[in-house]
């Protein structure tokens, strides 16, 4: 190869290298120089192969870079983009495995049965909505996959995992009729729950409203490709520590353009390429349309996502074009036709499914003479008919096969497609088509004549929206085909078993440590519960199924002290030194650790949560999540994955530590929690408690245990959500009769009173001991006598008050139900005070369920930075308040001198905050 690059002896540094001189760009441009270097490389792919071809562009990248070269590629201006064609070239394609004319029959059907079902729904009297043309543009995408890789749950190496995408859900429906699994009476229910039960069927992929078909809920976008990364780990953390083995199992992900959009869609990529996540597929419907319009109509998704997965270090798959396209680019010559593709935005890619072949011709490969000669020969027919590459079984084929070899890298595939395919011009591609829930009659003709669906005209216009489903009948060959497919594969799919083994239940010592308290010793309640977690760790039946799951404040919680024997979860080792390593604590990773550091990732704990705690469905195998947290970081920040896990009915306990509004105060604002367990409140799936004591918790996590895994349990599907402290106290004994039921139902009488007039103090958390505290000044400086209840869980007696409502109204001839928080409050006297470090909400959730006078304490308005004392005399919930708010209610009833709240006031300076002196210093983070 000749050089006619001039040079100058380098002038800086020692390395002895010559740098080229600065070149015009008539000396830049030197097509002879160009041909010689890519007829090399040419020979180099001929002689040694792709892959040496491949090491030497990337040691060639290196040097570029080294010496600063930019180098962008032909497909854009990124360094992670290639050109906008097929990444699979024809020669590497493998043969398609199955009978692609039966698939396609089968495809039809099931495309047609799943646009009449939706546009049944639409008749006047029902209205229900639905999509149909999300499916229409996936539905090669779904079944080559169903045909040929998704693995069921009957496969010997274990079923895979398969988050369809929401909005497709009326082809899963449609499929399922054909394979004999839904009713033509189900699919009349479509989005219909109640009023066609049995037969109704759920808008979306709902595990928890059709338990036995739907395996992940997918809908609310952005959680489906979250929820699929911490999935496929969870497999591969079951098989390293020896539960299960998951080393045939995949996980597929089928996701939108436009969904990836959402931050949780992109925000944990980094995982799956840290983690050599290869058993994980993210299949990326590219319609190039969002919900209103186009995705990038000034840009390219395709290259975008492109860019930031092979970024993220993920293998990428582009499926860019059908078949008909293969001989056009292999005549490409003068790479004109390749150049035009790199250049048409998105918005003229999808305007041109939304015109006619002439305009193709004219406006697409007429932008240059070359490619406008190379369709010289088609018909405008021909040039409408080409395919884009998510169309075309054979590239979705070859995109699958490759994505289900073992490399060390997860795999994403970008299928180019059209939204609402076949189902006609009013459709395909129109911004408006996620919106079109209804077909005009003239547009249900072409449908069936383009699906080759045996239904008449006088049948189709007898009713609109009657329009009859197809069946060919079992013995039809297409029907035979997909269910042998099916057979061969393991089973159907989506399909949810709910069948999990057994597990024994820890012996009642496991909760002895925490029932007899701290002695003398402060310990906070996340103390207590972080000691009675590693005693459940050690329980020879469950401890090796407790999953715990940090978001990198370990240390805070009293966590790190599992390092060194539980471990830190990590499939790559530890191959460093770790700084801490002569400490007893020391900081240890292991590939068969069994705790889930997921770093500064709420989104991703849930995430994780979620796998862990669906673990009995997915794989058969009961495990017991247990998330620990700043519970201000919880459901306001992860709300929308909690109601998930509901729907995917995890099980598992969520810890919200250092909580309340003023235990953190040093914190500020963003970390002052007094509204959690109201958020929490609103999820169905979970139960709310806010302990005071370690031996509550005790009691709690215990119940938790046998309703969620115990073997006489009936009603499995919750999740506990228990709040804790960070504010160390003397954790008090269980007292000898305690009353179990009412710590486990939300409320237990802690001590009595003596004489003098009556009044009630209920606590919940950490203000349990400033109502214990104000009990004894009312006795003593006041002669007042006040019981103090603890109520662990304000949320519990109001769902049972709303239930005990509910049933005296819809059985007015019955009994009348008691609730249990009247029950427990029958005799006691006086008025009740509430007491608590959340926003009054908290405890005014019971209040209509007590008969006598009621008075709340609440941390209202905003947190901020201060001393415990000072933030609780501000919020006036603090032992004084409490005292005088009492007073208050006394004298209004006669019971006390009407000058006794001013005096108290007055005594304890109520509105002087330096004058607080509820709480102690410490436990801070």
């Amino acid at each position: 190869m000749s050089d006619r690059r001039g040079a100058t002896p380098c002038l800086g540094g020692d390395s002895g290298r010559k740098l080229p001189a600065a070149m015009s760009p008539d000396q830049r441009i030197d097509p002879e120089e160009t041909s010689e270097w890519l007829e090399s490389f040419d020979d180099l792919v001929a002689a040694r192969g792709r892959e040496r071809a491949a090491d030497i562009l990337k040691a060639l990248s290196e040097r570029a870079h080294a010496v600063g070269v930019a180098t962008p590629p032909p497909g854009g201006p990124s360094a992670y983009t290639t050109d906008y064609v097929n990444t699979i070239p024809v020669s590497e394609e493998p043969e398609f495995a199955g009978d692609e004319d039966l698939e396609r029959k089968f495809r039809k059907l099931i495309r047609w049965n799943a646009a009449v079902l939706v546009h049944r729904a639409q008749r006047a009297d029902v209205g229900v909505g639905g999509h149909i043309s999300t499916y229409a543009g996936a539905a090669t995408l779904y079944e080559v996959g169903l045909n040929h890789f998704f693995r069921g749950p009957d496969h010997p190496g274990g079923g895979d995992q398969v988050f369809f995408q929401g909005h497709a859900s009326p082809g899963m429906y449609a499929r399922g009729y054909l394979e004999g699994r839904l009713s033509e009476e189900d699919l009349n229910g479509f989005r219909q729950e109640k009023s066609k039960a049995p037969h109704g069927l759920p808008s979306y992929p709902h595990p928890r409203l059709m338990p036995e078909f739907w395996q992940f809920p997918t809908v609310s976008m952005g959680i489906g490709p979250m929820n699929a990364i911490y999935q496929a780990q969870f497999n591969r953390y079951l098989m390293n520590r020896g539960i299960k083995d998951t080393s045939n199992q995949n996980v597929w992900a089928f996701l939108g353009d436009g969904e990836m959009d959402e931050p949780e869609s992109r925000g944990l990529l980094q995982l799956a390429a840290n983690d050599k996540l290869d058993n994980l597929t993210f299949v990326i419907n590219c319609n190039l349309q969002r919900l209103d319009g186009p995705v990038r109509g000034n840009g390219k998704i395709v290259q975008e996502l492109e860019a930031f997965f092979r970024g993220a270090g993920w293998d990428v798959i582009k499926v860019m074009w059908g078949r008909e396209w293969d001989k056009l680019l292999a005549k490409d010559q003068s790479g004109d036709l390749v150049r035009i593709m790199n250049e048409t935005l998105d918005g003229d890619y999808q305007t041109y499914k939304g015109e006619s072949g002439s305009y193709i011709r004219e406006n697409f490969f007429g932008k240059s003479a070359a490619t406008k000669l190379l369709v010289k020969d088609m018909t405008d027919d021909q040039i409408w008919n080409m395919k884009r590459g998510g169309h075309d079984y054979r590239k979705v084929y070859a995109a699958y096969h490759a994505a289900t070899v073992r490399n060390g890298k997860p795999t994403v595939i970008l299928a180019q497609t059209v939204k609402g395919y076949g189902l006609g011009a009013n459709f395909e591609a129109r911004n408006a088509t996620h919106q079109m829930k209804k077909l005009k009659l003239d547009d249900l003709k072409a449908f069936r004549d383009l699906m080759d669906i045996p239904i008449s005209d006088a049948e189709l216009e007898k009713d609109l929206y009657a329009a009859p489903y197809y069946h060919p009948g079992e013995k039809a060959p297409e029907i035979e085909y997909a269910l042998e497919r099916r057979r061969a594969l393991g089973g159907f799919v989506p399909e949810r078993r709910n069948k999990p083994r057994e597990l024994a239940m820890p012996a009642e010592s496991i909760y002895a440590t925490t029932r007899k308290g701290s002695g003398k010793q402060h310990a906070a309640t996340t103390m207590a519960f972080v000691r009675l977690l590693r005693d459940l760790m050690r329980d020879k039946e469950i401890g090796h199924r407790i999953v715990p799951i940090i978001p990198d404040e370990a240390r805070t919680f009293g966590m790190d002290s599992f390092f060194p024997s539980a471990k830190i979860y990590n499939p790559n080792g530890q191959h460093y030194t770790s700084v801490d390593r002569e400490l007893f604590l020391a900081y240890k990773e292991s590939e068969h650790g069994q705790l889930l550091h997921v770093g500064i990732n709420e989104a991703g704990s849930m995430a994780a949560f979620t796998a862990a705690g669906t673990s009995y469905a997915t794989h058969g195998e009961p495990m017991i999540p247990v998330y620990i947290f700043y519970s201000m970081f919880g459901f306001q920040r992860t709300g929308d994955s909690m109601w998930a896990a509901m729907d995917q009915m995890t099980r598992g306990f969520i810890i919200g530590a250092t909580a309340g509004r003023t235990t953190l105060t040093g914190e500020g604002l963003q970390h002052a929690d007094g509204h959690s367990p109201v958020l929490a409140g609103t999820n169905p799936a979970m139960k709310v408690y806010d302990p005071a004591f370690g031996y509550e918790i005790a009691h709690i996590v215990r119940a938790g245990l046998d309703q969620m895994y115990g073997p006489d349990s009936d009603d499995r599907n919750h999740m506990y959500y228990l709040t804790v402290y960070n504010e160390p106290i003397i954790q008090p004994a269980e007292p000898d009769g305690a009353d179990v039921e009412g710590i486990v139902r939300g409320l237990h009488r802690i001590s009595t009173g003596g004489d003098g007039p009556k009044v009630q103090l209920l606590g919940s958390g950490v203000s349990v001991p400033w109502v214990q505290e104000a009990a004894v000044v009312l006795g003593e400086e006041w002669g007042v006598s006040a019981d103090v209840w603890s109520v662990t869980s304000w949320v519990e007696l109001r769902r049972d008050g709303l239930a005990a409502e509910e049933h005296n109204f819809l059985h007015p001839d019955e009994q009348p139900r008691v609730p249990y928080l009247t029950t427990k409050l029958a005799d006691a006297q006086g008025p009740v005070i509430a007491s608590t470090d959340y926003m009054s909400e908290v405890p005014d959730q019971i209040r209509q369920y007590v008969p006598n006078a009621w008075a709340t304490l609440g941390a209202d308005d905003h947190g901020f930075s201060d001393t415990r004392a000072a933030a609780r005399r501000f919020f006036h919930i603090d032992v004084h308040s409490i005292v005088v708010r009492a007073l208050q209610e006394l004298a209004a009833a006669g019971q006390v001198d009407v000058s006794a709240p001013k005096e108290a006031a007055e005594r304890y300076r109520l509105l002087d905050v330096n004058a607080g002196t509820t709480g102690n210093a410490g436990g801070e983070s």
